[in-house]
């Protein structure tokens, strides 16, 4: 055998060797590093198996996230926040749920993967995505082209959903999220991500609706229910500087609480028979974050003054009681609801919590201790929203 001749093996090295230097030549010099490589992590996170989840039952899992594009991000979850939605979702509340499913639509982290075209998050930013994930964006979509996203007809969920392609939406009570880049938001350094997290849902599901409708220092305003969603209502109208602020609730429980929100006034509901006469025609405004079937529609509707709004936001799993159109018909009143917001609303919320100082009331869970949060979420004892930290991401992060 000549000595010029390779062993298979040394031409074996030889081929890998060339193969490689072709990958790198074939580059663009302007990508990024991490736009060449395969991802080192594993998608997995609390899966709701079926309606027992809600229980407590989910199950540490790994999963098939979204079919990768260049117009995706990957979130490495540091936090995520627990909404009436999630607990809603894991029983099929509203429709059976798409099992195995992994809740979560207020996730915050940092962006470790991101999609060739997007321009606005770049590779380590802090980001976040809400309840929402994907629409058409089509330019002949009179919602996407208008901006008004979040009443695209073709909606997918940041989980239970599906997109175009057929794959599966998968949520933030894990260690990473895949999310078109539309959809997520950048963090602005005023704010904590465990601050951040609920506003992504249920803080802009009030924010919009206040903005909306013009919710300022010449409106007086009403908050229905003071939840999660509610109590975010109240900071923002106080935030926006309402002429007054009125807190309604059953009872009296919550009152020293609203009052720190910035309620300057509290009625429960069912400490005074005649709370609906004492406050009639007194707000310009009220959006309410409740939806059971024995809220008291018609008296919420009496407190609105002539020509005031009434915007529901709170989503029932059953009905509502019946409206009697003379309520409505007598002072010209209207009544309408409001979905989440568009990622330039939760933009422009975020750097306004940011601007004014204003702190949601959050309790930070353990992401391993999901299913325990779940259950307290779901018996109701939450001041007034959970927040899951993953610590082994959240550690790495200074925020």
């Amino acid at each position: 055998m000549s000595g010029s001749t390779k062993s298979p093996a040394s031409a074996a090295t030889d081929r890998i060797l060339s193969l490689t230097n072709h990958f790198k030549e074939s580059l663009n010099p302007a990508d990024d590093l991490h736009k060449a490589k395969m991802t080192d992590y594993k998608f997995q996170g609390w899966l709701a198996l079926d309606k027992e989840a809600v229980k407590g039952k989910m199950v540490w899992q790994e999963y098939e996230p979204k079919t990768w594009t260049e117009d995706d991000i990957d979130i490495k979850v540091t936090h995520c926040g627990i909404c009436g939605s999630d607990l809603h979702t894991l029983r099929s509340g509203w429709g059976e749920t798409l099992y195995p499913c992994c809740v979560g639509h207020e996730v915050v982290g940092t962006a470790v993967k991101v999609g060739k075209n997007v321009k606005h998050i770049n590779l380590g930013d802090r980001c976040g995505v809400g309840a929402q994930s994907s629409s058409c964006l089509k330019p002949d979509c009179e919602e996407c082209a208008s901006g008004m996203e979040n009443h695209c007809t073709k909606m997918v969920g940041t989980y239970n959903g599906k997109y175009p392609d057929g794959s599966k939406s998968y949520g933030g009570y894990a260690d990473y999220c895949r999310a078109p880049a539309h959809f997520v938001v950048k963090i602005p350094d005023g704010l904590s991500s465990a601050e951040a997290a609920p506003m992504l849902c249920g803080g802009v599901t009030t924010w919009s609706p206040l903005v909306h409708n013009g919710a300022g220092p010449n409106k007086r305003v009403g908050i229905v229910g003071i939840g999660g969603l509610g109590h975010f209502g109240l900071l923002w109208a106080k935030g926006l500087g309402c002429k007054e602020v009125v807190a309604i609730s059953r009872t009296s429980s919550k009152k020293a609480d609203a009052e720190k929100m910035g309620a300057t006034k509290f009625i429960a509901t069912d400490e005074d028979e005649d709370w609906a006469k004492k406050n009639a025609r007194s707000l310009d405004l009220i959006v309410s974050t409740v939806s059971s079937p024995k809220m008291p529609i018609a008296k919420y509707l009496s407190l609105l003054k002539t020509k005031g709004e009434f915007i529901q936001v709170g989503a029932p799993e059953d009905v509502i009681p019946p409206l009697n159109m003379f309520a409505f018909i007598g002072k010209g009143v209207k009544l309408g609801g409001s979905a989440i917001g568009t990622p330039r609303e939760i933009s422009e919320m975020l750097e306004f919590a940011a601007k004014n100082n204003i702190h949601p009331f959050i309790q930070e869970r353990p992401l391993s201790e999901a299913n325990q949060a779940v259950v307290d979420m779901e018996e109701g004892k939450a001041r007034y929203r959970y927040v899951l930290v993953n610590e082994k991401h959240a550690k790495e992060t200074k925020n």
